[in-house]
């Protein structure tokens, strides 16, 4: 790393990204609305958008496990960052894309970052996304993400999509929208935490276009002290295709949580399921931890961890 990379760059992108193995591969590190470095590789290649802030990435056809790295850090309080990036995957491509913001906000200010994120794969291809959000800093001023990421799958393709809120987001939209031609699969697994009185809506919206296209859906929360979150899951049927979308959420204290379905079979042989369920950490796992030495707080939060795991 450049001599302007400093320890807190340092400490968010290791939450982020994992410091020791952005060198691996292609990547793009993006720090207070500026790109300060960037590496490509033969089969990767990173080009600076002229007409709108953001990245262009194109993966040659044919690539195989390369590793993809696009850590967003702010460290400047009162920034409003918006970027957009467009990643292009070749025929029968396979690639691992690390991503993700972290935000270290000391003053009063409001520090936000918003990422429209595009990927377009070509038939064949596999991608597996990582993405991570995380918060931090002294100052009253409010982190807030708000992450957009399209997915586009062409015939055959497969896209697998982590989504992590690690920390420390005052306030966060997340929207996800895919579009899926035939045999094509999307899957999506969500964590979120939220304290105190952040805001965590989650907005998914699928279109199943393709035969055979499917698509499966995963969200696990927990929401404690005010906080508040609400989850919406939309899918479309409009061809033989099947979709399972499933909210699971942890209540504590003051919280709330609204998870909203909307599922619509457009075609006789759409296969669609949503499940939903909202509680409290049920008494039985407590007392079970309890009677093994923990206290009720220690139970509490390892029955979280294993939850968010």
């Amino acid at each position: 790393m450049k001599d302007n990379i400093n320890k807190i760059d340092k400490d968010l992108l290791n939450e982020v990204s994992n410091l020791e193995n952005i060198g691996k591969g292609a990547y793009n590190i993006r720090k207070n609305g500026e790109g300060i470095e960037r590496k490509v590789t033969e089969n990767v290649k990173i080009i600076t958008k002229t007409d709108k802030p953001g990245i262009d990435i194109y993966v040659k056809d044919n690539t195989k496990l390369e590793f993809i790295h696009i850590p967003v850090i702010i460290t400047q309080s009162g920034l409003n960052d918006l970027v957009y990036n467009d990643f292009y995957i070749g025929k029968n491509a396979n690639v691992i894309i690390i991503a993700g913001c972290g935000i270290h906000n000391d003053h009063h200010k409001d520090s936000q970052h918003d990422g429209i994120h595009r990927f377009f794969l070509e038939e064949g291809a596999k991608v597996k996304y990582i993405e991570k959000h995380y918060g931090e800093g002294k100052g009253d001023g409010k982190r807030i993400l708000n992450p957009v990421t399209e997915v586009y799958l062409k015939t055959g393709s497969i896209m697998e999509m982590e989504s992590n809120q690690i920390k420390g987001v005052d306030s966060t939209i997340r929207e996800t929208k895919g579009e899926l031609q035939n045999n094509t699969n999307f899957v999506v697994s969500e964590k979120i935490m939220t304290h105190g009185e952040q805001f965590a809506k989650t907005i998914f919206d699928v279109k199943l276009n393709g035969e055979n296209a499917s698509t499966h859906v995963i969200s696990r929360s927990v929401a404690t002290d005010n906080s508040k979150q609400e989850f919406v899951s939309k899918i479309y049927g409009n061809a033989k295709s099947f979709a399972h979308s499933e909210c699971d959420a942890i209540i504590k204290d003051s919280a709330k949580v609204i998870a909203t379905p909307e599922i619509t079979a457009n075609n006789v042989e759409a296969n669609l399921i949503h499940e939903a369920a909202i509680g409290k950490i049920a008494g039985e796992q407590l007392i079970k931890l309890m009677t093994l030495g923990l206290s009720e707080k220690e139970a509490e939060e390892e029955i979280i961890k294993g939850f968010l795991k």
